[in-house]
């Protein structure tokens, strides 16, 4: 069976170096940053169309280029209805939740982010419309107390190899059975950039925790300013420490040495953090408020 794969990220290239001696694979799209799956398409002689499919014209590409399955994993683009249209039998897309839930872009940041307590993986049937086809199967994640966005994505590292393999076993077999997706489940969630991680300190305690852990290094981190300096905050704790309800949010406490802000409904310490050069937090002083 040939098989196309549209591929990003380091989910994409851990799928190309799982599959590349197990399946027949017949080419490969990529975005330019993927610089990894570039380079070992390159090594291997594997053709390799880079760049977005709305915007560059990929059909001469695929002239001769005739395949049974195209598989998409963490791809950046949406894909046209041409080349949707192009595997002689399935068009099938591997997406980081439990569809309909969580549509769109970073659904295992965002699954942090909303304190939810379990994610998964959908293998689904492509449609003109993101994240919408009939969903081939399903596998749960639990999302510990403490992970990260980092941690999930381990996680999926490990998990995404077996729906592929699954996938693929399905479609050699015939028994690709979709079922529709309820839309009155249906969420969505859209991309994310390093500059949407500023914390507000006027969110509860909670959102605070969660929105710090999901953005954790290696993802770029949630962040605040103070005194005009970028401060990014990898871990924060809650604290059982007292505050007064009238103190503004994002006022700054150091006890024993330690860095304390004042939330609506807790302090919160930053655990861990650092800072554009060395900065000397103030006692009583408020973190910058930006809009």
């Amino acid at each position: 069976m040939k098989i196309g794969l549209l591929i990003s990220g380091h989910l994409g290239y851990t799928i190309l170096q799982k599959f590349f001696n197990e399946q027949n694979l017949e080419f490969v799209f990529t975005d330019s940053q993927s610089k990894k799956i570039i380079d070992y398409c390159s090594l291997n002689k594997l053709h390799c169309f880079v760049g977005n499919p709305r915007k560059i014209n990929y059909q001469d590409f695929l002239l001769n280029k005739s395949i049974d399955l195209l598989l998409s994993v963490n791809y950046l683009f949406i894909i046209p209805r041409v080349l949707l249209d192009h595997p002689l039998k399935y068009a099938i897309n591997i997406h980081g939740s439990l569809l309909p839930k969580y549509r769109g872009r970073t659904p295992h940041v965002w699954a942090i982010i909303n304190n939810e307590k379990e994610t998964g993986v959908t293998a689904h049937l492509m449609s003109d419309k993101c994240d919408e086809g009939d969903i081939i199967l399903q596998h749960r994640i639990v999302i510990d107390e403490n992970a990260t966005g980092n941690d999930l994505l381990k996680k999926y590292e490990n998990i995404y190899p077996l729906i592929v393999k699954e996938v693929i076993s399905l479609v050699e077999a015939g028994n690709i059975l979709g079922r529709k997706q309820n839309e009155l489940y249906a969420s969505y969630f859209g991309k994310r950039t390093p500059e949407d991680g500023l914390i507000n300190w006027d969110w509860q305690k909670e959102r605070i925790r969660n929105w710090v852990r999901a953005m954790a290094a290696p993802y770029p981190g949630a962040f605040a300013y103070y005194s005009g300096k970028k401060i990014i905050i990898n871990k924060v704790v809650f604290s059982d420490y007292g505050f007064n309800f009238d103190q503004p949010n994002g006022q700054i406490r150091i006890i024993d040495n330690a860095i304390f802000v004042k939330t609506p409904n807790g302090l919160v310490q930053l655990a861990d953090y650092s800072a554009e050069n060395n900065i000397q937090f103030k006692d009583q002083e408020i973190f910058d408020i930006h809009n």
